[in-house]
Parts: structure tokens; sequence; C-alpha cells
């Protein structure tokens, strides 16, 4: 087993993530399997009941584990299903160290950080690094090791010994150190200082780095690299420039020759035996990814969805809603041409506090080809995206409800078309008696940590949905798998009500007991879903829910569904920009605007 620990100096959020996860991209294209650990040093035993704007995304994987958001970097680029435990936290490790203290497992001893924190950090690696991650059932071959963080918080530093001393567990040909640093821009002169303290700190901790990732505006300059390497104790060859770009898939393609000319010397790999197929898969894999990024830049024509969210201060909060749509829009041949809308910005209130905020908010939604109102707890804004979902639904404007979106969605036909005054969800006010939404009744109100409904799911399509757009555009199945997370669901004593007035509930869960997915038959695209279809996004395999809201904005749903083409790209050769070039009459400005993110 070979191991690649990505680690990070100088500043927060610099981008380890997104280097991690595209490290393991170019090994996969190598035909090697790869897997990933997630290590954040904070002491919550997992980030479910962290607020999206304290750490961003809470990312739900298939056996339910509430983890970091870069844990669907890696899923997105390395196409793997990975698991709660490839996220290790403070907590966890602390947990466990003290349920085999209690249990008496070390045999009277006092127990320490060193060894004993430090052996379970790395015991916990070795083991999860061998479970498989794919359908093949076999056991990878690189773990990618990702410590979130800065080098040097206090807080890190139990897991930054324990990889001082995993690497001579493992051995060296079995190891490699990448550290992600800082190259900022003073009176335009790219500074090496803060990268030279950065790599004396990780030396000083005793971790040699063998690749230095340095996060840059423009290119390095041939002198900067020169530099780096004379005080850095690394060779030039071991320099990675890692500038801004138009879009992190196109990361990969920045440290291809560098990264993978030294991962081969170091690691040996041309004594791995990997099979023709593993090899043919990702050579395939690696054209796909280059047609597919490069075409994304040639796009001109827009399609412009505004997201109607609770927190829209922090971007990060909605990462696999970014990403979904933006896989969705390669598909359709389009830009993605994203606008923000603050929930509460859309109530009446704020045009008496902030009116400017109101107009500019409604001027959005007014004029968006798409409506999304994704996911969140909490009643503020609840309004804002009521008032949302009604103009998408009187106004034929495409719309998607994510999870709270489907929600607010159904509490808005209550109460405009159904008549039910005052319709509110249990969550929002709990005195009220028009609940058209509450809470699950298996559910643990006293305990907040891990105790929604959690995971991969299936949802099943009802005998009266032959006419869904989204049953459609899922090839006709009878079922979707895909992951929950909530705790409210759709009253079930108000659900004849809604279906008389036209509101249809096209997918139940197993036992039809649970209102999964609604839809209303004369619009464009009016969705709802409880599930949270941006987690099982890829470039390559669209989530379907949201390709159809972003086809739909597009003007293409019908002539899409119609065709017969499958959501997932098939043959990204095909995929030619030219058409939407010729189509825009307008000229769009294409930035060069740094996107590549960490919420570390």
């Amino acid at each position: 087993m070979k191991y690649v620990l990505v680690s990070g100096g100088v500043i927060s959020g610099i981008g380890k993530g997104v280097i991690a996860s595209s490290t393991g991209l170019l090994l996969k294209t190598l035909g090697l399997k790869v897997t990933s650990i997630k290590i954040d040093p904070y002491m919550n035993i997992d980030a479910g009941t962290m607020s999206p704007l304290e750490h961003g995304e809470v990312f739900v994987l298939n056996d339910g584990g509430e983890v970091d958001l870069d844990l669907g970097n890696y899923e997105r680029y390395l196409n793997v299903t990975l698991t709660h435990d490839n996220n290790i936290t403070t907590g966890k490790v602390y947990s466990k160290v003290i349920e085999k203290e209690r249990r008496g497992d070390y045999l009277g001893k006092t127990v320490q950080i060193v060894p004993h924190v430090t052996n379970e950090i790395q015991e916990w690696i070795e083991r999860v690094a061998r479970v498989p991650v794919d359908q093949s059932g076999e056991e990878p071959d690189v773990c990618i090791v990702e410590l979130g963080g800065t080098v040097g918080d206090i807080e890190s530093a139990a897991f930054v010994e324990a990889m001082r001393q995993f690497q001579f567990r493992v051995g060296r040909d079995n190891f490699v150190s990448i550290h992600v640093s800082l190259v900022p821009v003073i009176n335009g002169e790219q500074k090496t200082k803060p990268t030279q303290q950065a790599i004396r700190d990780l030396r000083s901790l005793g971790i040699m780095p063998d690749l230095i990732a340095c996060r840059c505006k423009l290119p390095l300059e041939e002198s900067v690299i020169d530099k780096i390497s004379l005080f850095c104790h690394v060779g030039p060859e071991q320099v990675l420039a890692v500038h801004d770009v138009s879009s992190t898939y196109h990361v990969p393609q920045l440290l291809e020759n560098k990264l993978l000319d030294f991962l081969k010397m170091r690691f040996k790999l041309d004594q791995i035996p990997i099979g023709s197929n593993h090899v043919n898969a990702g050579s395939v894999m690696w054209n796909s990814w280059k047609l597919l990024t490069s075409g994304h830049d040639r796009l001109f024509q827009k399609v412009t969805i505004v997201l109607v969210g609770k927190y829209t201060h922090l971007k990060d909060s909605y990462i696999s809603v970014i990403k979904a749509l933006e896989h969705s829009a390669m598909r359709c041949g389009r830009k993605l041409d994203l606008q923000w809308v603050e929930a509460s910005h859309l109530e009446a209130s704020m045009n008496e506090t902030d009116p400017l905020s109101y107009h500019k908010a409604w001027h959005l939604v007014c004029s968006a080809n798409g409506i999304l109102v994704p996911g969140g707890f909490g009643s503020r804004g609840i309004e804002g995206m009521i008032a949302a979902a009604q103009w998408a639904r009187e106004n034929n404007t495409p719309y998607l409800g994510i999870c709270l979106g489907l929600q607010v969605a159904v509490i808005e036909f209550a109460r405009h078309v159904c008549g039910v005054e005052y319709a509110t969800s249990e969550e929002f006010e709990p005195q009220s008696d028009k609940h058209v939404i509450v809470y699950m009744p298996e559910i643990n109100k006293d305990k907040l940590g891990g105790t929604m409904r959690l995971g991969l799911r299936p949802t099943i399509f009802q005998s009266n949905s032959e006419w869904s757009k989204l049953r459609k555009l899922h090839n006709n199945s009878k079922e979707v798998l895909e992951r929950h997370r909530h705790r409210y669901e759709v009253n079930p004593k108000y659900v004849e009500l809604l279906e008389q007035k036209g509101l249809t509930f096209v997918g139940k869960d197993e036992k039809a007991e649970r209102m999964e997915i609604i839809e209303k038959r004369d619009h464009p695209y009016f969705v709802g879903v409880q599930y949270h279809p941006e987690y099982l996004s890829k470039p390559l395999r669209p989530s379907t829910p949201i390709f159809g809201l972003v086809a739909a904005s597009a003007g293409l749903l019908d002539e899409f569904i119609s065709s017969g083409e499958p959501v997932e790209w098939t043959d990204v050769s095909h995929f030619n920009a030219e058409s939407a070039l010729a189509d825009s009459s307008e000229s769009v400005e294409i930035t060069n605007q740094a996107t590549i993110v960490s919420t570390d």
C-alpha cells in the first residue's frame, strides 16, 4: 500500500482538498485503485452538528456518515464510494482511545497522546486504506491522506506526530508528503518567505516534504521556483505551481507531468502489477476528463439559475449543489450563470428595512431561467423561500426544491392552492395546528448528532407517475437510490388534499408512507425531492433531478426526453461547444478567478 500525505501551511482554505483529489485522479489514470482519507482536527465526532456557515457543507455518504465537504471532492473526482471511517476527527480518535481505556485494553498503563493516540490514528489509517471503494471489491493500491487545518495549529499536533511516525512505519518507498503553501504577490513580486517558513515549521515537526504545491495567482516565475527549491531543500522538479484557473477541473492537468513523474519514481509504480483493463479504463477516463474540461471553457451560451438559500454568505455551504449544477450545465452544452439570493431578502419586511436588497433579490428571481431552493434548517428566510416557490409555480419558471426546498413548495401549495391558511412546518411553528410538514416519529428530538434519516435509501415511483418528467429522465425506472439527510417530512394527513389540487407525489419510500418526490403535471418543470441528489452527482454522471432543472431552464428538456438520450455521458468526444457559441449573440467575459476551494 502506498500513501500520499497532503498537508497545508500559511493559511487555511488553500485548496488541499482539490489538490488531494487531483492527485488521486492522476494516479487513477495510470490504472491504480485509489482511496482517500480526510483528517479533521476538530473535537466534533463528525460534521453533522456544525453550521454550514462554520465549516461549509455537511456531506452525506451512502452509510449515513455526515462528513467534511472534501470527501465530496474525493467521490466526484475519483468516482469512489467512501464511508464515515474515511473521515477521521479528533473526537472520533479520542472516543476510541477512551473506550479502550475503560475496557482495560491498555493493561493499566498511563494513557498518553504518544503512543496511544498516535498509534490509534496510524492503525485507523492502515485499516481504512485497505477497504474496497468501488464495485470491483479489490483493495486499493494508493491512499491519499489529507490533513485538514494548518500545520502548526495546536489542534493538529497529534496528527502531525502520528504521520511523522507513520512514514517510518510504512517505509520511504511507500510514503510521499505533499505540502500546499501560498506564494502571495506583493507590489507585483511573488514572495517566497511564507512558503520558506511553512516548510521550516513542517520539517521541525519531523516531516520532510517531497513535493511543494505552491498556490499562486499567476504561474510561478522560474527564478521563484529556483528560490523555493534552494531554501526548502527540494529539487526544482519537486516544486508544483498551482496557479488560479477558471475551473478546479483544470488542476489535474496543472499537476500532471511533475507530480506523476515523481510518484512513478518514488513509488516504483512500474513494479506494481496493473491489469490491462484498469489501464485502459484509466486512459479512457483521463481522455474524457480533458475533453469535458476543454469543452467547458468554450461554452458561451448561458443558463441562469438562481439559488435561494439561507447560507449564501459562504458559498462552500452549497458546494455539492454548485458542482452538480456545473455537471448538468456541461451536459446541456451551456455555461452556468449561478446567481445567489439570500432567502430573507425576498420577504416583505425587507422592503421596509432594506428596499435595495429586496428589489435586487426579486429582480434576480424574476429574470432567472430556473430557481433552486436547497436544503437547510431553522425558520430564518423561510417566507422568502415560499415566495420564490410561489413565483416559480405561478409563472412557469422551472423549479427544483431539495429537502427543505420540497417542504417549502408543499407549504406554499397548501396555502395558496389548497386554502390551508397559515400552513406551516412543525420546525418553524411548533404550536401551530396547521402542520403540513411534521417531525418524523422515529427521530430523537433530544439528540441532534447522527439522529436524522441519513444515507442511501430507495425511492419508489408510483403507478400514477408514467407522465412524470423526472421519471422519464430516469429512463422510466421503478426506483432510484439517493442519499438523505432530514428530520421532517410531509404530513400524511394532507397528502390526499394536495394531490386532489394538482401536486402529485410521484415518488414515495418503500412502504409508500413517506413522500419523497413532488411534481406538477402542467408545468415546464416543478419538482421537489426530499433527498439530496447533489451528493451523487459526478462530472461524467450528472444528478438527474438537477439535470432536469438545468435542461428545462435552457429550454432543452422536452427535446432531451424525446430523444431518449441518457443523462449520463456515454461519449464525451461528441461534446461540442461550437453550437452553443454559434447560437450566442452576446459576449461573455471569461475570468481567471481562482476556484480552488476548501474550508479547513
